[in-house]
């Protein structure tokens, strides 16, 4: 199979806390050279490289979540998370966040707090509401989680060639350019 370049998005090197620099990234990606039966437009080009790019994103989430969960489901892991970033959510909050039934998150943070990672606590607002707070062991939880995953990519960075580690942080500044950091 031939292979074209499609240009990316910039040759500017783009850092989250500092203005775009004029040092040039190398920011080509293999594309098919037979673009099929829409062609070779720049839209198609583009459309191709978002689905490619979805995908990779996708199967790289679906391969740290494999790797690293300290012992939690993915539902418990994402759920401990969601409290993390929310302080002290409502159980009908973190559902929400969640995207799951009401029902479900109550089984989830039941678990995690029978686990000793969440505590319930009355809502001094609203009596009839709890809200759910990280414990020690939760934030314990988490930094493993984390610790676990950064692992498993800097295992996976090091079987990379130096050239191949510079283009992955090139990506990296791509990727933190396209989702606004």
């Amino acid at each position: 199979m031939r292979s074209a370049t499609v240009s990316l998005v910039s040759k500017t090197k783009y850092n989250a806390d500092v203005a775009p620099s004029p040092t040039p990234v190398p920011t080509s990606v293999r594309a098919p050279a037979d673009p099929g039966p829409g062609g070779g437009s720049p839209e198609n080009d583009a459309e191709e490289l978002a689905g490619r790019l979805r995908l990779s994103i996708n199967r790289l989430h679906r391969l740290l979540r494999q790797e690293s969960l300290a012992g939690l489901s993915p539902a418990q892991a994402s759920a401990l998370g969601a409290v993390k970033r929310l302080g002290s959510p409502t159980l009908g909050e973190l559902a929400a966040v969640e995207q799951v039934q009401p029902p479900t998150m109550t089984r989830i943070v039941a678990s995690l707090a029978e686990a000793g990672m969440v505590t319930r606590i009355t809502d001094d607002a609203d009596r009839r509401s709890a809200r759910v707070r990280l414990t020690p062991n939760g934030r314990r939880a988490l930094e493993r989680i984390r610790t676990l995953k950064n692992a498993f990519l800097a295992r996976r960075l090091a079987e990379l060639s130096p050239e191949e580690q510079e283009g992955a942080a090139d990506l990296v500044a791509l990727l933190e350019h396209l989702v606004g950091k």
